[in-house]
């Protein structure tokens, strides 16, 4: 991983520095995309460039470094900041406002690539918490219209013909897909209990006994929200009741 990095401090001779010693590093590397030799000068980069690293001077004229860290704790997306000063007196109000790093002047090549390596693992796990925060959706196109749909949302999934009925607690959808596909990719929510049916294992309240008009020793499961049963196949029928059995 490159960081995009901007340098933000009032002294050209201290960013010159930085540059010399960010060409030094490589695990991770960091790339200048943009200097800033004050605090305002420094959020309109902010505002209008995609940065994964903000190297922070406190002390400049106008606005700080401090309120230019403070002001990124809204944005979800914010690059991470590492405060470069000459002071240490600032340390601990830098790391409530969530900077990855405090480095003193005059800074070491060791040290600069130690907050760089801080700031790569930072930016890795906060973007695989946000990937998992993301739902994952169904998306439904149904006469040039198209809607997602919360995988969350689906109670069962039916092959009928060449497509597949998506059931949620209020409406059922027409989906070109496969079973198969669900099943392979989604293990640990859905559970086949049919050659035709998956059906989501947090929605499964009860087996039965189901008389379908061909079957009269038949077996279905009862869904939460929805009235209808979905069968169970003799051969499903045993891991439908190991899934029971674990609820319980």
């Amino acid at each position: 991983m490159t960081l995009k990095t901007l340098i933000v401090d009032d002294e050209a001779l201290a960013r010159s520095r930085m540059r010399t010693l960010l060409r030094d590093c490589s695990s991770p590397a960091a790339e200048v995309v943009a200097e800033a030799s004050q605090g305002a000068e420094a959020q309109q980069h902010l505002a209008t460039m995609a940065l994964d690293l903000v190297l922070l001077d406190v002390h400049m004229p106008g606005v700080d470094g401090i309120e230019v860290a403070r002001a990124l704790r809204s944005n979800p997306d914010a690059p991470a900041v590492v405060f470069v000063t000459a002071h240490a007196t600032h340390a601990v109000t830098a790391f409530e406002l969530d900077a990855v790093d405090y480095l003193t002047k005059p800074v070491r090549a060791e040290r600069l690539q130690q907050a760089l390596q801080k700031a790569e693992r930072f930016l890795k796990e906060r973007r695989a918490l946000q990937a998992e925060a993301v739902p994952e959706t169904v998306l439904i196109q149904d006469r040039g219209r198209a809607e997602r749909v919360p995988l969350s949302e689906v109670l069962y999934l039916k092959s009928e013909y060449k497509y597949l009925t998506v059931r949620t607690a209020t409406r059922s959808h027409i989906l070109d897909g496969s079973l198969n596909e669900f099943e392979e990719r989604y293990p640990n929510r859905f559970l086949r209990v049919h050659r035709n049916a998956l059906v989501a294992r947090s929605a499964i309240r009860a087996l039965e006994k189901y008389d379908d008009g061909e079957d009269a020793e038949g077996w279905a499961l009862r869904l939460d929200a929805i009235p209808e049963p979905v069968a169970v196949s003799r051969r499903q029928l045993a891991a439908v009741r190991e899934v029971l059995k674990e609820a319980r």
